[in-house]
C-alpha cells in the first residue's frame, strides 16, 4: 500500500501569471504558499481483475480507457501498473474551493504512482509532468502554480521564462515573519467557486487574443507579486497586506464574474474589522477570503457573524511526500 499526502496552496502575489496565454507572451512570476490542509492519495494491490477507483464517485473498469476521472486516465496511460489495483483518493478540503485541488491531486497522484513502479522521480519532474497532463493533454484553462507548489511546498517564489520553465526559489524571509504571517492571515469559507474554470478560459481567450486590457492587468500584478517578494523579505506585512488589497482591486477587474455582491460585501465586513488587506483565493466567484490582520479576533467575530467559517493554517515545508509505503 502506498499513501502519498500532498498540500493545498494559498497565493500570495502574482497570481494568473502562471497560464500559457501570458508567460508565453512576457514571462510569469508568482508567489505560493504550501499550507497543512491536504490531499490523499492511496494505491493498493487488490484480489479482483480491474481498477477500482474511489473519489467523489465510484468505478470499477478493467480496461485504462474505461477510466473516467481524466486526470486519473491520463496518469495510468503514462504509468500503468496493471490491473488488480484499487485507488483511493481522500481531501482535507474539497474540491471547486479555490486552493489548487485539481494541481495538487494530480502531483499526489504521480508520486503514489512513482512509488508504487519503485521508481524516483524529483519534486520539479512531478511538477511538470502535472502540468503536462493538465494543460497539453486535457487542454484545461489552469496555470503552472498549483502543480508547483504542490510538490516543492514551502513559501516560494516561481520565474517562467516565455519558453515555459520555472525557476523555483525559496523566499528569503526570516521566522519571525513568517510566524508573523501565520498568525495574522486568516481564510474564511464563502462558498464553492463553480465558474472558476469558466473565469480562466476568459482569461486564456482575452490574452491569446492580445486583449490590451487583460495583459495589462496582468502585467501589473506581475510588478505586485514582485513588490510582495521585496515586502516579505524586509518583513514588512503590513505592506504587504496593502499590495494584497491592490491585487484583489485589479483581480475583479478581469471579469465581471470574478466576485458577487456576497463577496464584496465579506470584503468590506473584514476591512471595516480590521483587516489591512486581503483577496479571494483562486480563479474566483467562490471559495476562500484570505485576509491580514493586526487584530485576528475581532476579524474572526466579524466574519463569524456573517456566517463565515474560518480554516485556520500553518504552512507546509515538505510539499508532496509518502506518509505510508508497504
Amino acid at each position: 500500500m502506498i499513501i502519498s499526502r500532498t498540500p493545498l496552496r494559498i497565493t500570495l502575489g502574482g497570481g494568473g501569471t502562471d497560464l500559457p496565454s501570458f508567460y508565453e507572451r512576457e514571462g510569469g512570476y508568482f508567489i505560493s504558499a504550501a499550507i497543512n490542509r491536504y490531499i490523499y492519495v492511496l494505491l493498493n494491490r487488490t484480489f479482483t481483475p480491474d481498477y477500482f477507483l474511489k473519489y467523489s464517485a465510484l468505478e470499477r473498469v478493467e480496461s485504462v480507457d474505461e477510466i473516467e476521472h481524466p486526470i486519473i486516465r491520463e496518469a495510468l496511460r503514462r504509468h500503468d501498473v496493471g490491473r488488480y489495483v484499487e485507488l483511493v483518493s481522500v481531501a482535507d478540503i474539497p474540491a471547486g474551493t479555490g486552493l489548487g485541488s485539481s494541481g495538487a491531486f494530480t502531483v499526489g497522484l504521480l508520486k503514489a504512482l512513482y512509488s508504487f513502479k519503485r521508481e524516483h522521480c524529483v519534486a520539479v519532474a512531478l511538477a511538470e509532468e502535472a502540468c503536462d497532463i493538465e494543460i497539453r493533454e486535457l487542454g484545461r484553462s489552469v496555470g503552472k502554480q498549483d502543480q508547483y507548489i504542490a510538490a516543492v511546498g514551502g513559501v516560494t517564489q516561481f520565474a517562467i521564462s516565455r519558453e515555459g520553465k520555472v525557476t523555483v526559489t525559496p523566499l528569503s524571509m526570516s521566522n519571525e515573519t513568517l510566524n508573523d504571517l501565520e498568525e495574522h492571515l486568516l481564510l474564511f469559507f464563502t462558498g464553492y467557486a463553480r465558474d472558476a474554470e469558466a473565469v480562466l478560459e476568459d482569461q486564456r481567450v482575452r490574452s491569446s487574443a492580445g486583449d490590451d486590457d487583460m495583459i495589462g492587468n496582468l502585467r501589473f500584478v506581475k510588478r505586485l507579486g514582485e513588490d510582495t517578494k521585496a515586502a516579505l523579505e524586509d518583513g514588512k506585512t503590513d505592506e504587504f497586506a496593502e499590495i494584497m488589497d491592490l491585487h484583489w482591486a485589479h483581480k475583479r477587474r478581469r471579469s465581471a464574474n470574478m466576485s458577487s455582491r456576497s463577496i464584496d460585501r465579506w470584503y468590506e465586513v473584514g476591512k471595516a474589522s480590521g483587516a489591512i488587506g486581503g483577496k479571494l483565493v483562486g480563479a474566483g466567484a467562490g471559495g476562500f477570503l484570505l485576509f491580514y490582520t493586526p487584530a485576528p479576533a475581532a476579524l474572526r467575530k466579524a466574519m463569524t457573524a456573517e456566517g463565515l467559517r474560518e480554516v485556520r493554517f500553518s504552512f507546509d515545508h515538505d510539499g508532496t511526500t509518502l506518509v505510508a509505503r508497504d
